[in-house]
């Protein structure tokens, strides 16, 4: 055997280099045994591959056969170094010579071309080679790097996805059960057309994670290119993670259906008590309209000099919106009656909205009415207290408001003046008192119903009752003052 090209070894470094190539050699071993039960090898030797994981598989494959090929080599090489250490206890100096050959010289024959071996891009093919104990290590590293990263990434596809593929196409199942029950369809129903769209994408995505799992792995660096082989020790598991993307789209996507679904399940079981709830709405507007307009007439033989706003009809486009609805209800359109449910209540609101608020504009003379025999109610108390109740100019600015506000129908704004003419008259008289000059100024409200006295004791009249013999049926004699 001709000399090695390197330095001889020493018999210590011989006995080093044979015990740490003995422990990667069993190394290697237990890693091939682990690589041959892999569950994700047996799923790619058996499945029908497509796309991007049939490329890589094609590449990866042939590493599986070559790699035990590789390991024979490794191990026969091994073993004829051992056995030429054995003949003596203490080797001379061809022994040596011949062990560091064997041990780091190029004495392992391997094959050399593809696809029976490994080739570089760039390389020129070669039919056998000759390499050394470790470059027939790193050669057997770098395969098993390629082949471990298809295997373990079809694995981590297929057990992540596959389970979940099926719960959710048996929940997209029973939400197309549900939306038959509400008539929901394809063709008839938006939600109907977004669940075909479902199954078919769901479907779709389970084929692909059968036949082309390494479309749904994302590595976290790039993988070796076809037809070469990686660089780099190769005996830990490559990283990456699963793409789910398409996936949560599909269960969010499913989520926002079955969450309409639901609201028009609700509907269908609310439908009738909502529709009620309408037609409550409407009687009650109803009876606020006819009560302004009972009290648009009060105003206009009441209230004279103003003018009082008219009363609206009724909706009757609303009510025949609620016939629509109530064939809806009875026909189980139930995506149909939502929108227009939710139309029928929110009009129904504004609508009784609408007739409290004509109710309102047309009673607000009545209730100007009112706030002024308030006022002068307060200020007549206010008078008693200050003691002018008996004062001439205060009883006959006094009896003049309350002939005004009393007679039908009132002249406000006259009403309104005669009123301030009264509280003027009490000025003097509060300022003098000083405490009582807010009272008037606020209009003594806070005296309400207070003491009576003087001329003015026994109360006030009714509408349309006499003041002073001067009023005829609810009409003063001689006009409004």
């Amino acid at each position: 055997m001709a000399a090695s090209a390197g330095p001889v070894l020493s018999r210590e470094e011989v006995d080093r280099a044979l015990a740490r190539l003995g422990a990667e050699r069993d190394a290697v071993e237990s890693a091939l045994l682990s690589l041959q039960d892999h569950p994700g090898l047996r799923l790619l030797d058996g499945a029908a591959l497509a796309g991007r994981t049939q490329e890589r598989w094609a590449v990866a494959g042939q590493g599986v056969p070559l790699l035990w090929a590789l390991f024979d080599r490794y191990s026969e090489a091994l073993a004829s170094a051992r056995a030429v250490r054995a003949r003596k206890a203490r080797p001379g100096a061809p022994e040596l010579a011949e062990l560091s050959e064997l041990l780091t010289g190029d004495a392992v024959t391997v094959p050399g071309g593809a696809p029976d071996g490994p080739q570089r891009l760039g390389a020129p093919a070669r039919l056998v080679e000759r390499v050394s104990l470790d470059g027939l290590m790193d050669r057997m590293n770098a395969w098993y790097a390629t082949v471990l990263e298809v295997v373990a990434a079809a694995d981590a596809v297929w057990t992540a996805l596959p389970a979940r593929i099926d719960l959710l196409i048996a929940e997209l199942r029973r939400v197309q059960t549900l939306a038959a029950s509400l008539g929901v369809r394809a063709g008839t129903h938006p939600l109907g057309d977004d669940l075909d769209a479902l199954d078919a994408g769901l479907d779709g995505l389970r084929t692909e994670v059968r036949s082309d799992p390494l479309a749904l792995w994302r590595p976290a660096r790039v993988p070796a290119q076809r037809g070469t082989v990686p660089d780099g020790g190769a005996l830990a598991t490559p990283s990456g993670m699963v793409d789910t993307e398409r996936f949560d789209l599909a269960g969010r996507a499913l989520d926002d259906v079955r969450l309409e679904l639901e609201n028009l399940l609700r509907l269908r079981d609310d439908a009738e008590e909502r529709l009620q709830g309408v037609g409550d709405l409407l009687q009650r507007a109803d009876a606020t309209l006819a009560e302004a307009r009972r009290a648009r007439g009060e105003v206009l033989a009441k209230i004279a000099a103003t003018e009082v706003p008219a009363v609206p009809g009724p909706a009757s486009a609303l009510r025949e919106r609620i016939v629509v609805a109530l064939d809806l209800r009875q026909s189980g359109q139930w995506y149909r009656l939502a929108p227009l449910l939710d139309a029928l209540e929110d009009a129904a609101a504004k609508e009784l909205a609408r007739a409290r608020q004509s109710l309102t504009e047309v009673t607000q003379p009545l209730a100007v009415r009112a706030e002024l025999r308030g006022r002068l109610d307060a200020y007549k108390a206010m008078a008693a207290r200050l003691r002018m109740a008996e004062d001439p100019e205060v009883v006959e600015r006094y009896e003049k408001a309350r002939w005004l506000l009393w007679s039908a129908p009132c002249d406000l704004r006259a009403a309104a003046a005669a009123v301030a003419r009264f509280q003027q008259a009490l000025r003097p008289a509060a300022e003098a008192d000083g405490g009582a000059a807010g009272g008037i100024e606020q209009g003594g409200a806070e005296q309400g119903g207070a003491e009576q006295g003087g001329a003015w004791a026994g109360g006030e009249p009714v509408d349309g009752q006499a003041v002073d013999g001067r009023a005829v049926d609810g009409r003063a004699e001689g006009g409004r003052g």
